[in-house]
């Protein structure tokens, strides 16, 4: 037993051995292999035809967004907007020619029977405390009724204040106070890829928040007052576009709800989707707030937008053009042509000069350009950085408005008329044999007044067009006031005294 325990003990000595031999020499052949590989490699990248070695990239750390507070922010300043328009149709009766076939040309002799009124929906942003409600122009166009819900479901009728259609926006207004508020943030300074979220309506599901990236800025898709009629109203020599893209689910009613940052700051207000189907398919657009704040601005102060023109007509640059004028570039807004008596050709613009940037801001595009512009009003002077041959210039421009001057034009509403309308009863249009017209049933000094107007006077035509309600005539009012694309700026009214005697008015808005 001795003698066997004596050679085992030899053996694992061997063996103990040779493992630790063995463990050495693979050690140095080991390092021996990647000393030459190290080396190898070392002079490979020394070479001056040698490719670039790759670079472990850096993992920056995951950044945690937080939606919570931007949507409780923002989700109780939201409202739900409910428009009712009245529909007429109507029914054949047996009526005598009388004089408003000679004064009208036309006498429609059927008499309205009231049906259903069609009702729409919508989204809208409280904006202060005391009930100021900003809208899209496409959500209460038209209405003779608005109904505005807050989130905590209390009701109020509104009343319009004013509206835009060249941007799509409206201000509407509710009687309260102490009413939550969104605060406007900046979307001059919104990126592509940072997170906003969408508030407001769809499908009529109130108080509904949906997250998204802003996909792209600055977008034009010709959808206000554009061949396709998404928007309506809109004189499309006029609008201004320049959307903000985002993917945030948006669908029919959240049009006038809120586009908010992580903050919960308002940077935009939702207005439309680009989808065959007519439901959301990936893409939605919202109007910044850059131009928001100025249109709503500009409706409480003065009832009407100031617009300002620098006077130009311009193409967006694209290599096709650079390489039809030979130009080198192709960054900025190409000047077509400039109009006479402009700003623009007043402080030395001319045809053929490229627009980089207005007050030290980098304008790409047309959509880009009339987003800068329309920040301003008449009678503001902008500097303009162009691109002359290969010299850069700055100018002074002095904007002005669409009449070619400078004047603010203080428009408000149809206050200046001095007078309260009231929509016919059947009963009254059956006396008076009449189906449409609105009634004066109230003067205080103004320009109907002036005009010689009495009270209970039926307004029946306006320009020409016939006027059946108190709503379409304030449309139709404001619309003058703005130039209605038509320079127009007076009202030609035709109507008629309860006691039948027909009488003709016109009422200058511009004195």
């Amino acid at each position: 037993m001795k003698k066997f325990l004596k050679g085992l003990s030899i053996v694992l000595a061997i063996l103990l051995c040779s493992t630790a031999i063995s463990y050495f020499i693979v050690s140095r052949l080991s390092d021996r292999i990647l000393d030459t590989a190290s080396q190898e490699t070392t002079s490979w990248s020394q070479r001056p035809e040698a490719e670039p070695q790759l670079v472990k990239a850096e993992t920056l750390p995951a950044v945690a967004t937080d939606f919570t507070v931007a949507a409780e922010n923002s989700v109780h300043a939201v409202v739900h907007i409910m428009s009712k328009t009245n529909v007429r149709s109507s029914v054949q009766s047996q009526s005598p020619i009388d004089l408003f076939e000679y004064f009208f040309g036309y006498r429609d002799y059927n008499q309205p029977r009231q049906v259903e009124p069609q009702v729409g929906y919508g989204s809208g942003v409280i904006i202060s405390r005391d009930g100021y409600i900003v809208t899209n122009n496409h959500v209460v166009e038209g209405a003779d009724e608005i109904e505005v819900t807050t989130n905590d479901q209390r009701s109020y009728a509104a009343k319009v204040i004013g509206t835009d259609p060249t941007t799509d926006i409206a201000l509407i207004k509710i009687e309260e106070k102490d009413l939550p508020t969104i605060p406007f943030g900046n979307s001059d300074e919104l990126k592509v890829g940072e997170w906003v979220l969408a508030v407001g309506n769809p499908l009529n599901l109130t108080s509904t928040v949906t997250a998204g990236i802003v996909s792209a800025k600055a977008r034009n898709l010709g959808i206000i007052g554009g061949n396709n009629g998404s928007l309506r109203g809109g004189n499309t020599s006029l609008s201004i576009e320049s959307f903000i893209q985002t993917d945030a689910a948006v669908n029919p009613g959240n049009s006038g709800g809120a586009l908010v940052n992580t903050k919960g700051e308002l940077v935009g207000i939702n207005t439309a989707i680009v989808s065959k189907s007519g439901a959301f398919s990936g893409y939605s657009f919202a109007i910044p707030v850059s131009i928001v704040s100025k249109v709503v601005t500009d409706l409480k102060q003065y009832g009407s937008v100031q617009r300002a023109m620098l006077g130009v007509t311009i193409q967006t640059m694209n290599s096709e053009l650079a390489k039809e004028k030979k130009i080198d570039m192709v960054e900025g807004v190409y000047v077509a042509g400039v109009g006479d008596h402009s700003g623009a050709k007043e402080a030395g613009i001319q045809e053929g000069d490229i627009i980089l940037k207005v007050q030290n801001k980098k304008v790409s595009t047309n959509a880009q350009l009339q987003e800068r512009i329309s920040q301003y009003r008449p009678g503001d002077v902008v500097k303009v950085e162009i691109l002359r041959g290969k010299k850069h210039e700055t100018m002074e421009v002095t904007l002005r408005n669409l009449q070619g001057n400078t004047e603010i034009v203080k428009n408000n509403g149809i206050e200046v008329l001095g007078a309260a309308f009231n929509d016919l009863s059947d009963t009254l249009k059956k006396q008076l044999n009449i189906s449409y017209g609105i009634q004066v049933s109230g003067l205080t000094e103004g320009k109907l007044k002036a005009a010689g107007v009495r009270k209970g006077f039926i307004i029946m035509k306006v320009n020409d067009q016939r006027i059946q309600s108190v709503s379409q005539f304030e449309s139709l009012v404001k619309d003058i006031q703005r130039g209605g694309g038509f320079g127009e700026t007076a009202l030609f009214i035709v109507g008629m005294y309860p006691t039948g005697k027909v009488t003709y008015y016109a009422v200058d808005l511009n004195e």
